[in-house]
């Protein structure tokens, strides 16, 4: 089974730009979840394949956030937000879920400029780790998107002078730490590549980033260590454009 998770920036702008539909296409995902579709329902119309059904959590604000996932597997529910843990009027999470798991596609909030959503974004966290031990006892998780946090001084290009900075601050790194530790889950890249340095998932749009390779590890699969046997192949599509974020992938057996 193949996944793959894009944060699009935009939607509508990266089907513009002419790479959203050809990626969509040549990565031949069963299920292919987005981040920051920035859209609401009717402002778009998209022309996939006929075997994909799309299933999106908007925002309230317009022009901001939202998830979706399309997939042609037939799930066996969906659901939107975080079913009480967490007050979702921004369309961050899109859950499926299908006989073996659940999937989730998630969008963490960014703590911003300064920090200034830091608090917020703590509650957050502590929300999405109960939610998902919760889902745990039902059965295992596969959670992919923008976590907006990167884990370890190796995925990002710059740690030391990006230490305090919105994604890489003491705060983010543990509470992504404790994700993992607390609800058992395995970051799928990391486990097969653990020591692969310079690959990264989000370049800035500022000082040439991208051509650079000045970039950051913020794209993730986590999967639950019940799955751990079934990992394939974890992949980040750095030769793909058309937003500031790249496609990750997860191939399971």
């Amino acid at each position: 089974m193949r996944f793959v998770s894009w944060n699009v920036n935009g939607l509508r702008a990266c089907v513009q730009k002419g790479g959203f539909l050809d990626t969509f296409k040549s990565l031949d995902a069963d299920a292919f979840c987005i981040q920051e579709t920035k859209l609401q329902e009717g402002q778009i119309e998209l022309d996939l394949l006929p075997e994909y059904k799309g299933y999106w959590s908007y925002a309230e604000k317009k022009g901001y956030s939202g998830t979706a996932v399309f997939t042609r597997l037939e799930p066996l529910s969906e659901s939107h937000g975080m079913d009480g843990y967490w007050s979702d009027n921004e369309g961050r999470v899109t859950r499926l879920e299908f006989p073996e798991f659940f999937l989730i596609c998630v969008y963490t909030p960014n703590s911003k400029q300064g920090l200034e959503r830091l608090d917020g974004r703590m509650e957050f966290e502590d929300a999405f780790l109960s939610y998902i031990q919760d889902l745990q006892k039902e059965k295992p998780v596969i959670i992919c998107g923008d976590l907006n946090v990167a884990h370890k001084e190796i995925d990002l290009k710059n740690p030391s002078s990006n230490h305090h900075n919105a994604g890489f601050t003491d705060e983010e790194r543990g509470k992504f730490g404790n994700l993992l530790s607390k609800a058992g889950l395995i970051d799928t890249f990391r486990y097969l590549y653990p020591d692969l340095t310079d690959i990264y998932s989000w370049w800035s749009y500022r000082f040439k980033a991208r051509e650079k390779n000045a970039g950051w590890r913020i794209d993730y699969f986590l999967v639950s260590a019940a799955l751990k046997e079934r990992i394939e192949e974890a992949k980040i599509h750095t030769e793909i454009f058309g937003s500031d974020h790249c496609p990750v992938e997860l191939v399971l057996s």
